[in-house]
């Protein structure tokens, strides 16, 4: 038996929807952690459920892990994986950082001169000194010197409370994260008691459904991440990039962020190329490789594997992740994708219930 909502009813989940989006935004910075911990337990769960034998697996063959030993090795493996990718990239920024500090000021002056001609027909004299150039960036990047080990102490220092909630976070989210590893579908059972009976089965099956919608997502993105983390890594190789490894799985892995994950990597293996092959020899490979895997990706991988899963075209993406970042900062950017499969998903219930009503049939 359907239940009618009346106009009360409608305003009252409203006014407790508005609470609730005001309550996250005045403790963004406290729920940080949390959120953090929570979007990475929605996808790591399913594997934990995989392990004590809660998902489909042939009845006769079924892991029993216990539970909280299956959190604990879930966890421990996601942290190795991280910490792994923090290595892989991380010396290979040492690396190119002096060599990419050192000739970053003469390919400055080279396109300089390029760009002179142009900038002054243009009303825009610029003027591309090498002198200059060299001590700006001797001031300002020159971390391996001591007055850029002091600089770097005094950032800290002034930023010392940044830096204690770095480290606060840091040890906060895997706690977070055992937790709600070890218990977050009975946290969901018990949140879903709490909803009035008559709407419990609308609730239900609209949380099922965006759930079903967010994890397709999901699991078609990371398809794609490391399809694309493997041919930039092994397409660089090919030219002999001597950074093709970390530069090419740091592109494939932050293609999620539309457009900008992409325009980041590319820069990055830009600087790479023009540093050991030379300024049209890099623009050449960049060329080649970036250009291939943007058609790779935009006309194979997302259609097959993504597709219309999720319903929310790539700029209507880029809003919410700036629109959220801006309200939010970065707990904003972390639940800009679950928000708005939500509001997706309740968007075309609100549409299908319109175009079955007498108001639209007339």
């Amino acid at each position: 038996m359907q239940t009618k909502n009346n106009p009360l009813q409608i305003l009252t989940w409203l006014l407790m929807a508005v609470a609730s989006c005001l309550i996250l935004w005045w403790l963004k910075a406290v729920l940080m952690p949390f959120i953090l911990a929570s979007v990475v337990a929605y996808l790591l769960l399913p594997a934990v459920l995989y392990l004590t034998g809660s998902k489909a697996l042939p009845s006769g063959r079924r892991l029993k892990v216990p539970r909280i030993l299956a959190a604990v090795l879930i966890e421990i493996l996601f942290i190795v994986i991280i910490a792994a990718l923090f290595l892989l990239i991380g010396p290979a920024l040492v690396k190119e950082w002096p060599q990419l500090r050192e000739q970053l000021p003469d390919l400055i002056q080279s396109l300089g001169q390029v760009l002179t001609p142009y900038l002054k027909d243009w009303g825009l004299p610029t003027q591309f000194d090498k002198a200059t150039l060299d001590s700006f960036f001797k001031q300002n990047f020159d971390f391996s010197s001591e007055a850029g080990f002091a600089s770097i102490l005094s950032s800290v220092k002034l930023g010392g409370s940044i830096a204690l909630t770095v480290v606060g976070d840091a040890v906060l989210i895997p706690v977070v994260l055992f937790y709600l590893l070890l218990e977050g579908d009975v946290f969901y059972e018990n949140c879903l008691g709490w909803m009035p009976q008559p709407l419990r089965p609308s609730i239900e099956s609209f949380m099922n459904e965006s759930n079903e919608m967010l994890g397709q997502y999901l699991r078609g993105q990371v398809s794609v991440m490391l399809i694309l983390a493997l041919y930039y890594s092994t397409a660089l190789s090919v030219f002999g990039l001597d950074l093709a490894l970390p530069i090419g799985v740091f592109t494939g892995l932050v293609i999620f962020i539309p457009y900008l994950g992409f325009g980041i990597g590319l820069v990055l293996a830009l600087l790479a190329c023009i540093l050991q092959f030379g300024f049209m020899h890099g623009l050449f490979v960049i060329g080649v490789v970036y250009g291939f895997g943007q058609l790779l990706e935009g006309f194979v991988l997302t259609p097959k594997l993504v597709g219309e899963r999720i319903g929310l075209h790539p700029l209507g993406l880029i809003f919410a992740l700036l629109a959220f970042g801006q309200l939010m900062g970065f707990v904003g950017v972390l639940i800009a994708l679950p928000v708005s499969t939500v509001t997706l998903v309740a968007l075309k219930r609100i549409k299908a219930k319109y175009i079955a009503s007498d108001v639209y049939t007339g």
